[in-house]
């Protein structure tokens, strides 16, 4: 997938990125680095553009087929992203398509907006649509 997320810094009780281990489908290849979309019950998949619930950046690759049907994600961290639109400073950030956004730049965020899992982090600087940023993830 393109745009992985790159780790800076993982933070959390153990500096491990608050892994948190979710089920996913047996058959769904994922990246290192993919930003995960979470649905019911705690289950991931890759981002899309109409994500709107996160469960983290995965932490590991999953192969498609092979008889694995969880994965781990980092969910706290200090992490390299690419920006969808323009982003500043401080501002909240959501996901799609494996990238960031600014939490209130026309996103599919629905009610979730501003609230838990549609939040992502925040930005730790400036970027224009398609550079790459350094971003707070918190989830």
């Amino acid at each position: 997938m393109a745009n992985e997320w790159v780790k800076i810094e993982l933070e959390g009780a153990n500096n491990d990125g608050g892994v948190r281990r979710y089920t996913i489908a047996d058959g769904t290849s994922i990246s290192k680095g993919t930003l995960l979309a979470l649905s019911d019950p705690r289950t991931v998949t890759a981002s899309t553009w109409n994500s709107i619930r996160f469960g983290g950046v995965a932490s590991e690759e999953h192969l498609a087929n092979v008889g694995v049907t969880t994965i781990s994600a980092w969910t706290n961290g200090i992490f390299t992203a690419n920006a969808s639109g323009a982003i500043i400073v401080g501002e909240a950030i959501c996901g799609m398509n494996n990238q960031v956004t600014a939490s209130g730049a026309g996103t599919t965020l629905g009610s979730t907006a501003g609230k838990g899992a549609g939040i992502l982090g925040y930005a730790l600087e400036d970027a224009a649509d398609g550079e790459d940023l350094t971003v707070r993830l918190s989830l």
